[in-house]
């Protein structure tokens, strides 16, 4: 019996079985292809390498890199792409270049680049899956090798600032999601009825921008204005990934944010009336003590009381 194929990645929220791109291609390239994946989900027990997730593990070998994974799925004859032409074959290489130069970037900088994404969202979920002290570490290593990334392909004459890269990545972005959304147009997949290698890599891209509540939503807004990618991403998510990593639905993930968020917000309405009660009653006015009255007791009962006290 071969050896089981393990998938080391980050796991989901929002309603995605993953949150990071690159594990998400992986995933649903496996889901595709028919590859009997075991995932194993990185949280503060893991003590791999984080730096090259996904990860691959088989008997003879540790595979990282989505490519290299997939190129090494399709010599396990799990193949996504076998009913595609040769012409389908070079669209497939030609739109995973477009979706890695245009839009890679923007996704980049969208989680790990800008300040109120990534302090509000991005930090404290992969934080929170890391054990001390690499959560205080590895986040924002992996926030500056985003920004160098970011940078080397993009920072070139005459963009040498990076409000002008940043201008000019989300100009990109959205340019490759117009072309994305033109190919696609009214189809299930960019090829026909069946998902391949490009459904994969697009879906990998998209549904972390789609899914993720982000407070600065510059690239989102834009997705979401157009349909049919938003679509792709839904019928993706309910025909392959029903019931996500944690045993929840994506719908039922919902569910679960949307009350997370509203018993945030009544803990804190809660807290803020605590402390307005609380600044109330230092601003009223407080009456003196009261002195109690003491009593004096007559001589006689003076003496009672010292034969009691002095009675076994």
């Amino acid at each position: 019996m071969a050896a089981p194929l393990e998938l080391s990645c980050w796991g989901g929220g929002w309603g995605l079985p993953s949150v990071h791109s690159d594990s998400l291609v992986v995933m649903a390239y496996a889901k595709f292809s028919g590859a009997p994946l075991k995932v194993n989900v990185i949280d503060n027990t893991w003590r791999g390498s984080r730096g090259d997730v996904p990860v691959l593990t088989t008997e003879d070998n540790t595979i990282s890199q989505p490519a290299k994974i997939l190129n090494f799925l399709r010599k396990q004859k799990y193949n996504a792409d076998y009913e595609l032409s040769a012409k389908q074959g070079a669209d497939t290489l030609a739109y995973i270049a477009l979706l890695e130069e245009k839009l890679l970037p923007a996704v980049l900088h969208t989680f790990w680049v800008e300040s109120d994404n990534y302090f509000t969202v991005t930090k404290p979920w992969f934080a929170s899956r890391m054990p001390f002290p690499l959560s205080l570490i590895l986040p924002g290593r992996m926030s500056k090798g985003a920004l160098t990334r970011i940078l080397l392909t993009r920072g070139e004459p005459p963009l040498y600032h990076l409000r002008e890269v940043e201008a000019q990545i989300y100009r990109d972005a959205k340019e490759c999601l117009n072309l994305l959304s033109n190919r696609l147009g009214t189809s299930q997949f960019f090829f026909g009825d069946m998902p391949s290698t490009l459904d994969a890599y697009v879906f990998g891209f998209l549904a972390p921008l789609y899914k993720v509540r982000f407070p600065k939503v510059q690239l989102q807004e834009h997705l979401k204005q157009l349909s049919n990618l938003c679509r792709f991403c839904d019928d993706i998510l309910n025909s392959y990934f029903r019931v996500s990593l944690g045993g929840i639905s994506p719908a039922g993930q919902e569910t679960v944010d949307a009350n997370l968020q509203k018993l945030t917000q009544l803990v804190n309405k809660e807290s803020n009336l605590i402390e307005k009660m609380d600044d109330n009653l230092r601003q009223s006015p407080q009456l003196p003590p009261r002195k109690l009255p003491t009593l004096k007791l007559t001589p006689a009962e003076e003496e009672s009381n010292s034969l009691q006290r002095l009675s076994p």
